[in-house]
C-alpha cells in the first residue's frame, strides 16, 4: 500500500491521477499490518498485492468492495480444485484453514478517493509462525505441491476484475430499477458470494475487534442486502452488525 501511495504522489506530481486498477505486487512484506495494527504474515511464496481503485461508486455499492474483493480471491484458489469458502467478510478458509485475507483501506489524494485493496494469499509458503499453527494453510500444503505464482496471480486479477465488474453492473441495474439495498435490491455479487460462504448457520463470537474485545456470541443466520451479517440469540432474537468480524467455534 505505501508503493502505490507513492505512485499517487508521482503521478500528481505530474498532474495526472493514478489509473484504476493499478497493482502493486510483493515478493515478501517485511513490516506489514493487516487490521488494527496485526502483523501480517507475508513470507516468499505468496502472492502479496494491492490494486488501487478510485471512488467512483455510490456508498452503498463501494461499501461492497471487500465482498467483491474476498470472492475474487475465493473464485481463484477454487480453480486449483480447493473447496475454498468465505467467512463473513472476506476470509478466504480451506477446512477451517484460513488461506487468504483482505484489507481494503481508503485514501484521498488531491480531492480524489482511492480505495486501496490488499490481498494476501498462502500459495506456495509452508511454514508459519506459532501464532498461526492450526488456524492458517496455503495452497501447496493443500495440494502437495506448487504452483505457477505468475498463473495465480493472472487467475487472482481476473477474478478480481469480474467481481469489480459485477458490482459495478449491480449499480447500475440498481439505477435502472431505482431499488436499493434498503428496498431490497437483489445484487448479483452477494448472491455469488452466498454460494461460496459457510457463515449461515455457524456458531459465531462477534466483536469489532474479535481478539481484544469480543462482544457476544449467537448463531449466523445469513447476511441481508446491504452485506450485513445477520444474527440470532438464543432466545430467538436477532441483530444486524455491518462492521467487524467473526470467529467459529
Amino acid at each position: 500500500m505505501n508503493r502505490l501511495q507513492q505512485l499517487m504522489t508521482e503521478a500528481e506530481a505530474k498532474g495526472e491521477v493514478l489509473a484504476a486498477g493499478t497493482t502493486v505486487l510483493a515478493d515478501t512484506l517485511s513490516q506489514s499490518q493487516g487490521r488494527f495494527t496485526r502483523h501480517w504474515y507475508a513470507p516468499l511464496g505468496g502472492i502479496w498485492l494491492t490494486t488501487a481503485w478510485p471512488d467512483i461508486l455510490l456508498p452503498e455499492f463501494s461499501r461492497l468492495l471487500p465482498f467483491a474483493v474476498g470472492l475474487a480471491c475465493c473464485r481463484a484458489v477454487r480453480t486449483y480444485g480447493l473447496d475454498a469458502r468465505l467467512k463473513w467478510v472476506n476470509d478466504v478458509l480451506v477446512q477451517g484453514k484460513k488461506i487468504a485475507g483482505v484489507l481494503c483501506n481508503s485514501v484521498i489524494r488531491c480531492g480524489d478517493q482511492y480505495h486501496l485493496l490488499g490481498i494476501g494469499l498462502n500459495a506456495n509458503n509452508q511454514d508459519f509462525p506459532q501464532e498461526l499453527n492450526g488456524i492458517a494453510t496455503s495452497i501447496v500444503n493443500k495440494l502437495g505441491q506448487q504452483v505457477g505464482l505468475a498463473e495465480l496471480t493472472g487467475r487472482l486479477l481476473a477474478e478480481l476484475s469480474w467481481a469489480i465488474g459485477l458490482l459495478h453492473y449491480d449499480e447500475e441495474q440498481a439505477l435502472q430499477e431505482r431499488l436499493f439495498c434498503e428496498e431490497g435490491y437483489s445484487s448479483l455479487l452477494l448472491k455469488n458470494w452466498r454460494q461460496l460462504s459457510d457463515t449461515p448457520g455457524q456458531q459465531i463470537e462477534y466483536g469489532f475487534d474479535i481478539q481484544e474485545k469480543p462482544l457476544y456470541q449467537a448463531t449466523a443466520i445469513d447476511i441481508d442486502p446491504c452485506g450485513g451479517l445477520i444474527m440470532e440469540f438464543e432466545d430467538g432474537t436477532r441483530v444486524v452488525e455491518y462492521s467487524g468480524e467473526i470467529i467459529y467455534y
